[in-house]
């Protein structure tokens, strides 16, 4: 087919010469009383930028959340709703006026809504450039996200390196949209064009490390930014690509498919020591979806960082299966510095696991949870109330397993409502049965549900419980479980002060989230060691 007409407003399609590709991040958002919502190293970007590095295209960041820092500014055009970052007239003057591609990062649907006006501003500003969208939410409603936002020329579907250079490439050279796999398109009439289903990277080997822009790290570690846990100077990295399993409240499958990679250990290892050397990194953050599910790869894992003499902190703060943690396994990572754990159940009603296709085994989980207690990890387990269906016993069943495990010795029990988000099995559910509306709306109430703890109107589908009523079960267990925690581990008290005072360690999330409180609200109660 050749250049599609819409896409005759971009001058350097079929000429030959690289454009220059500008990767943009927008704000965080979230509402006014939000307080969960941790700004964090941009690895999508940096792991996109390294791979058209190396196919040969210059490049540059505009990342909102780590230019704007710290910042924090309402949405006039959303009320009740704030940003934290640049302005999107900021984010739009910092795009160089050489930029030929602009590829936006639109990862979160309860950031569409501004994601969508950033788009449209750019476009207005750089109307001969191409602008491309990738990210889970633009994978999940790719057709919708297209006619909802006119400025948009491509997306990118899923795993985003590979497809990106492919598309570049295409036209760079003049070649037909059609033939690369993996992107999505309104042609010349206006119709939807989708080409081949996800494709999958399936050597993750092959794929360059991050690149990181100089200075970049250092300002997030200078205010005490990471997921999760805190360190002086935490290296975010991923050692897998995908899940191999099909929770029915999770997008995963439809993001990556059920594919699940790992990486080879002596390129994990090798990336670490890059990363010592060069940045003389504290502590390694996992943000893969599910990094714990072969034993043989993390035996391996730990055996060579003991081999290599690799002393530092890491930690799984995305949450992970219990499956392989046994005593063995548990008492290796240990040993080799795995510091913070989290289990992610969701539930503890059977009933309700099954209903979501959760394939966990309660004694199971609590089993590996009581080894990593007795090994010495802080532990945190992630629990999920308010599923379509669920009934007020099973959130009594998920309560009473939360408190369980708060008095057994877990550090935090974190209990979250339910998001319905695109792409999963239960959102598909609801849209079609009318009960969900897609719409700005949906959106912005999906991006604070589980950060505006106080908020008694949360978005909810349950048919047995209402919005009010389930959000104040979930701040009384949350209380509850953080009370049994210091009550009956008095120590944890002290350790709490002592890393508050130190300003630089936390070692959960509630130390975390006290630390970023009076950073940006009593800022004369800081340590002062940034």
């Amino acid at each position: 087919m050749g250049k599609l007409k819409s896409l005759l407003h971009v001058e350097w399609i079929g000429q030959g010469a690289f454009p220059h590709v500008t990767f943009i991040r927008g704000p965080i958002v979230a509402s006014l009383g939000s307080v969960n919502n941790e700004p964090v190293p941009a690895i999508s970007l940096a792991y996109l930028s390294s791979a058209i590095h190396q196919a040969g295209y210059p490049f540059s960041w505009v990342d909102a959340i780590y230019e704007g820092l710290g910042r924090f500014h309402p949405l006039d055009a959303f009320p009740g709703y704030q940003c934290q970052g640049l302005t999107l007239d900021e984010i739009v003057s910092r795009v160089p006026t050489h930029t030929g591609v602009i590829a936006v990062n639109a990862m979160f649907s309860g950031e569409w809504p501004v994601t969508r006006e950033l788009v449209t501003k750019l476009r207005a500003r750089f109307p001969g450039a191409l602008v491309i969208a990738g990210g889970e939410h633009v994978t999940a409603l790719t057709e919708f996200s297209l006619r909802d936002c006119p400025g948009l020329d491509v997306i990118v579907r899923g795993e985003g390196e590979r497809i990106l250079c492919d598309t570049l490439e295409a036209l760079r050279l003049g070649s037909a949209l059609e033939a690369v796999d993996g992107v999505a398109f309104l042609d010349d009439e206006g119709a939807f064009r989708q080409t081949s289903p996800l494709t999958r990277v399936r050597d993750a080997d092959t794929l360059p490390w991050p690149h990181w822009p100089e200075g970049y790290l250092e300002k997030f570690w200078a205010d005490r930014c990471s997921a999760g846990v805190l360190t002086d100077r935490d290296m975010p990295m991923t050692i897998s690509r995908g899940c191999p399993f099909q929770c029915a409240f999770c997008s995963s499958p439809n993001m990556w498919t059920t594919r699940y990679v790992l990486r080879g250990v002596e390129d994990v290892i090798r990336e670490i020591k890059a990363y010592v050397d060069k940045y003389a990194i504290t502590s390694v953050q996992l943000y893969d979806l599910t990094a714990i599910t072969k034993k043989k790869w993390i035996l391996e894992f730990g055996q060579r960082l003991l081999e290599e003499g690799i002393d530092l902190k890491w930690s799984v703060p995305q949450g992970t299966r219990s499956e392989i943690l046994d005593e063995e396994t548990l008492s290796l990572i240990k040993k080799t510095g795995c510091h913070y754990l989290v289990y992610a159940p969701e539930s503890g009603s059977d009933r309700v696991l099954k209903a979501i296709k959760k394939q966990v085994k309660l004694p199971h989980l609590e089993k590996s949870v009581m080894e990593a207690r007795r090994q010495g990890l802080v532990l945190r387990i992630n629990l999920i109330i308010g599923f379509p269906g669920e009934t007020r016993l099973d959130v009594l069943k998920t309560a009473w397993f939360g408190l369980k495990m708060a008095a057994k010795g877990v550090d935090e029990v974190s209990s979250n409502i339910f998001s319905p988000y695109p792409g999963s099995e239960i959102f598909q559910t609801l849209k079609a049965s009318g009960a969900l509306q897609v719409n700005d709306k949906y959106f912005l109430a999906l991006t604070s549900l589980n950060s505006d703890y106080f908020s008694l109107n949360p978005l909810t589908f349950n048919e047995h419980m209402g919005p009010r009523e389930l959000s104040v079960y979930r701040l009384l267990l949350i209380l509850s479980c953080y009370f049994l925690s210091y009550v009956l581990y008095p120590k944890r008290i002290l350790r709490t002060f002592r890393n508050w005072k130190r300003g630089d360690i936390a070692e959960t999330v509630f130390e975390h989230r006290i630390g970023d409180a009076l950073k940006r609200r009593l800022p004369f109660l800081k340590s002062g060691k940034k």
